[in-house]
């Protein structure tokens, strides 16, 4: 085992540093010895994107909770809106991080150029492994796992070899990697057979669970390593441990983080003040902290011409986003080498100037203590507990003893693509996993109704 890891640590530091040529592979996960004559118009990096707005999980996306319950009677993000805006943003830090990084190397312009589909794309996917219910929905699960009624699965699983922290620390970001990468039965080897670079963009936490230090942070699960494996090997990221499996960031990562932390910030009081959480006097001061001088001055005479307070508050928003875009993407530029190293640490957010850090801190310190603890936002984490628990519960009785009758009712409500019959319980709970999880808020709670029988269809 030591000379294991002596060989590894040789291995890592001959790969010192990642190459731009390299990582931009368009391969397709699944499809790698296929080989199509036919010309596109489009990139395989547009392909990518087009592939996911027309699939069924991203639409999916629109019913599922983002912060706030799903809108009444004033509209406010769900999961959906949610990403297209963050593929928005991503596409636009990708622009313009690609222009500098064209004019560095000149012989990779044609490779360069791709970066804001590829970046766009992966935005597009980072949330589709979300259960409903928001992050209530992964903190449900992990805790269904660890202190609810399947602890007591977890000698089993682990003595046929499962890997229980996959469970405990259940991570939507890890989920979507297997939601687009594992061939549920039925479908084509590869999944969503996605393109190299735009899968590894998805990957924010390149390590095992078993890494995650009891936090909801790994980048996939034990049934997706070797093929993430593949994927970065080939891509010529940095390994810097080989058990537990741990990479560094694939480059574009830091750019995906960066339009979800924008996005999921600056929107959240935005969304706020529609439904009257904050005030517009502290959502415009939020907001304008994010600017001194002549730029602050500039935009408080802009707000004097605007009359609608929401208009007010979107047009802050609008700037925020801007100033936002243009650090991050500066910061990553700055940072190339680091980056392309390895040892860059942290994410571009965290590296923003004094005054846009302090904005920003201000925005997720206020969120924290006036937002995500409103009784709505914990109305719905409690409704999220409730539900999935119960799901979780009663259909993990039903894989366990399939030849009950009242399993037998319950399996049949499974689609047929998830192998709730599965030669492990490792694989059976992650079949129940995979159908929870893509429950949307809506068919979660209404399949816990009828199983209650608190609703029944009509008659």
């Amino acid at each position: 085992m030591i000379f294991g890891k002596f060989i590894l640590s040789l291995y890592a530091m001959k790969q010192s540093k990642m190459n731009w040529e390299q990582l931009l592979s368009s391969k397709r996960f699944g499809m790698e010895h296929y080989s199509n004559g036919r010309t596109h118009e489009r990139t395989e990096y547009q392909r990518d994107y087009d592939r996911l707005i027309f699939s069924s999980p991203f639409r999916r996306l629109q019913n599922k909770t983002q912060v706030f319950p799903l809108p009444g009677s004033v509209f406010v993000h769900n999961r959906l809106t949610h990403s297209l805006e963050v593929a928005s943003v991503g596409r636009s830090l990708g622009e313009s991080a690609a222009r500098q990084l064209r004019s560095r190397h000149p012989a990779l312009e044609a490779d360069l150029e791709e970066i804001a589909a590829i970046v766009s794309a992966a935005c597009l996917a980072h949330d589709m492994g979300n259960p409903p219910f928001g992050h209530s929905g992964e903190k449900a699960i992990s805790t269904f796992f660890s202190e609810g009624k399947g602890a007591r699965l977890r000698e089993e699983v682990e003595a046929e070899g499962g890997r229980w922290a996959d469970f405990t620390s259940f991570e939507g970001n890890a989920n979507a990697i297997r939601l687009l990468m594992h061939p549920f039965r039925g479908r084509r080897e590869g999944g969503f057979a996605m393109t190299y670079a735009t899968l590894a963009s998805i990957v924010k936490y390149p390590y095992s669970s078993e890494l995650s230090g009891g936090k909801n942070k790994f980048g996939f699960f034990a049934s997706e390593e070797e093929d993430y494996r593949r994927i970065a090997d080939a891509l010529g990221i940095i390994r810097l441990s080989d058990d537990p499996l741990h990479y560094a960031r694939y480059p574009l990562v830091y750019l995906v983080e960066a339009a979800d932390d924008i996005c999921y910030q600056v929107m959240d009081i935005e969304d706020a003040h529609k439904l009257h959480l904050i005030t517009t006097d502290k959502a415009r001061e939020l907001f304008l902290n994010f600017f001194e001088g002549e730029r602050r001055s500039r935009r408080e005479e802009i707000l004097k011409m605007v009359s609608d307070l929401n208009e007010q508050i979107a047009y802050l928003r609008t700037s925020v986003i801007g100033l936002l875009i243009e650090e991050c993407a500066s910061i990553f530029l700055a940072n190339e080498q680091a980056i392309l190293s390895g040892s860059f640490s942290g994410s571009l957010i965290k590296h923003l100037s004094l005054a846009s850090s302090a904005a920003y801190r201000a925005c997720s310190t206020f969120a924290q203590q006036h937002i995500y603890r409103s009784r709505d936002v914990l109305d719905i984490e409690l409704a999220g507990y409730r539900i999935i628990g119960f799901l979780l519960e009663v259909f993990t009785d039903a894989i366990r003893n399939p030849d009950h009758a009242y399993s037998t009712l319950l399996l049949n409500r499974i689609p047929e693509q998830y192998e709730t019959d599965a030669s492990t319980l490792y694989g059976k709970l992650q079949a129940l996993i995979d159908f929870v999880s893509g429950m949307t808020d809506v068919y979660a709670l209404d399949l816990y109704r009828k199983i209650t029988g608190m609703g029944l269809p009509a008659i």
